[in-house]
């Protein structure tokens, strides 16, 4: 069988006793030099490679990425290499002073059936790259040398293991970043993020420094999530007070959000003044449980006809209604036979006194 060399410019240097190599590669290249080792076991039973299956919706999301445009693409693929690579350093003199950290040179990497690598993490990427329109695009590698599967799946383990990023923090820097390069999965995240922020920091709105938000004011009373999650739900649900500002796949109306929200929140705020702006272990309102079955009511009150106009009116309206049978600092709450405080944030709880309140809402001659 014939073979060929792929030659590539390289920084030389060494590591705990192997040699480690940084160079770059065109994505669709990387396939010509090294394997996905995939995990699984032989007839007796015996642990073979370590690579899961492709994931075709990242692999999909990665290429869609790709295909956007110049985009930026620095995150290494880290190869495993055999001792069949070749290395030569450059010849030249050193500025002085230079920190001796590596010598440069060239990597010779033989191709053809015999590759001398394999994909130790960013298979999903290498993958991607193949499928992208941007195969040619010079991609980074930081590659070692060994022959030894224990050490390849030694580092596959630990560049694997780090623990994903909270929500929390994702979250908070969503409405920083462009829609157009964000991930299937996190798109839909960014528009509740940009409305929690704005709820958060408008002088005119009445939640304005009263959310917890990563890097923000840590005597904040109320976490962003359970908001989150209810703008997130109020969007994408047909029924939802916020969905007819989606558009869709078109451009959202966030102002129009924006307003009904601060709308929304201005008569609760007025319609229950003893709990508002306690911290939730004094107030249910306040409480992760309250935030989320408001933002229920929410969608139940301004998705009637002509609400929308004036969210804080038609809000009021409907609160000032139901306030006198709500405990959410004290007392037991009619008809559920449950204290105040044992209300938690809990799928049951919430849908308890979700149904409960819209119950309440609903009836007509509600007296107080």
């Amino acid at each position: 069988m014939s073979t060929s060399t792929m030659i590539v410019r390289a920084l030389h240097m060494r590591q705990g006793g192997h040699d480690l190599y940084l160079f770059a590669v065109p994505g669709d290249r990387l396939l010509d030099i090294a394997e996905i080792s995939r995990i699984g076991r032989d007839a007796a039973g015996m642990l073979e490679g370590y690579q899961r299956g492709e994931i075709r919706s990242h692999v999909a999301d990665i290429a869609r990425y790709l295909s956007d445009g110049d985009v930026l693409f620095p995150n290494p693929i880290l190869l495993a290499l055999s001792p069949d690579v070749r290395f030569k350093s450059a010849r030249g003199s050193r500025p002085p002073g230079m920190l001796p950290t590596g010598d440069v040179g060239t990597l010779r990497l033989p191709t053809g059936p015999n590759k001398p690598g394999w994909i130790v993490d960013g298979q999903q990427r290498v993958l991607a790259l193949a499928k992208a329109d941007a195969k040619t695009m010079v991609v980074p590698v930081v590659a070692f040398v060994s022959t030894d599967i224990a050490v390849h799946r030694e580092q596959f383990v630990l560049v694997n293991k780090a623990r994903p990023l909270p929500r929390a923090v994702v979250d908070a820097l969503l409405p920083a970043m462009d829609a157009a390069v964000l991930p299937r999965d996190l798109g839909p995240r960014k528009i509740p993020s940009v409305l929690v922020d704005a709820l958060n920091s408008h002088r005119d709105s009445p939640l304005c420094g009263l959310i917890r938000r990563p890097g923000g004011v840590e005597t904040a009373i109320i976490g962003d999530q359970a908001l989150l999650r209810s703008i997130k739900r109020s969007i994408s649900t047909p029924l939802g007070a916020l969905s007819p500002y989606g558009h869709g796949g078109g451009e959202p109306d966030v102002q129009a959000m924006y307003g009904l929200l601060s709308g929304f929140w201005s008569a609760v705020r007025e319609a229950f003044p003893d709990a508002w702006g306690l911290p939730p272990s004094e107030s249910r309102l306040m409480h992760a449980a309250g935030i989320e079955v408001m933002g229920y009511l929410m969608d139940r009150i301004l998705s009637r006809p002509d609400a929308a106009r004036t969210p804080r009116e038609a809000t009021l309206a409907a609160l000032e209604r139901i306030a006198p049978h709500c405990r959410w600092t004290n007392g037991k709450w009619d008809g559920l036979e449950i204290e105040w405080n044992t209300v938690e944030c809990t799928s049951r709880s919430i849908a308890r006194l979700r149904d409960h309140l819209i119950r309440l809402e609903h009836q007509p001659r509600l007296v107080a």
